[in-house]
C-alpha cells in the first residue's frame, strides 16, 4: 500500500514536471525566446493550491489539494502558476492577473483565465472565526483574525461593509 502512494506521488511529480515543461515551450514559440524553466516543490500550506514566486523562479503547490485534484492542478493550477512567471519574465512587473496573464493563459496555454481557484478546501482549512457584514457571514482565518485584534480591518467584496465580529 505504501509503496503504491510512493509511485503515484512520483508519477504525478513527473506529470507536474512535464506539464511545466510544455507551458515553458509553448511560451517560448510564442515569444521567439528562452525562458528559464521553473522548480517546484509541495511546499505551500494553507487554502491555496499554488503560489508563484516570481523573483525565485519558484512554483510552490499545496500537497494535499494536488493528491485530492490531480487533474485540476495539471489542467487549471500548474499553468495558472507558470503564465505568472512567464509574464513577470516577459513583461516585467505588472498586474498579477492582469493582461499579460490573461493574454498568456488563454492563447497560450489554451486555460481560462480564472483568478481563484474552486477546490474543495474542507481538508486543509485551518480553525476559522465567523465575521459578519450587512449581507452574509465570513469565516476568517486565525491569521487574519491576530491582524484584526492588531487594529486592522477587513470589508466585504460584495456590499463593502466593515468586518465584525459575528
Amino acid at each position: 500500500m505504501l509503496q503504491a502512494k510512493i509511485t503515484d506521488d512520483k508519477l504525478l511529480q513527473a506529470q507536474i514536471q512535464k506539464r511545466i515543461e510544455d507551458c515553458v515551450t509553448l511560451a517560448e514559440k510564442a515569444f521567439q525566446r528562452t525562458f528559464k524553466p521553473p522548480r517546484f516543490n509541495f511546499r505551500l500550506r494553507g487554502v491555496k493550491a499554488g503560489v508563484a514566486y516570481l523573483m525565485q523562479n519558484e512554483i510552490r503547490l499545496n500537497p494535499i489539494l494536488c493528491q485530492e485534484n490531480p487533474t485540476e492542478f495539471l489542467q487549471q493550477i500548474v499553468p495558472h502558476e507558470v503564465a505568472h512567471l512567464i509574464a513577470f519574465q516577459q513583461f516585467g512587473q505588472v498586474k498579477p492577473h492582469g493582461k499579460e496573464w490573461q493574454f498568456i493563459m488563454q492563447s497560450l496555454f489554451h486555460c481560462p483565465a480564472q483568478v481563484r481557484h474552486r477546490l474543495n478546501t474542507a481538508n486543509v482549512q485551518g480553525k476559522t472565526y465567523a465575521y459578519r457584514c450587512a449581507c452574509q457571514t465570513h469565516q476568517l482565518s486565525v491569521f487574519r483574525q491576530k491582524r484584526i485584534l492588531k487594529g486592522a480591518r477587513y470589508f466585504c467584496r460584495r456590499c463593502g461593509e466593515s468586518l465584525t465580529p459575528a
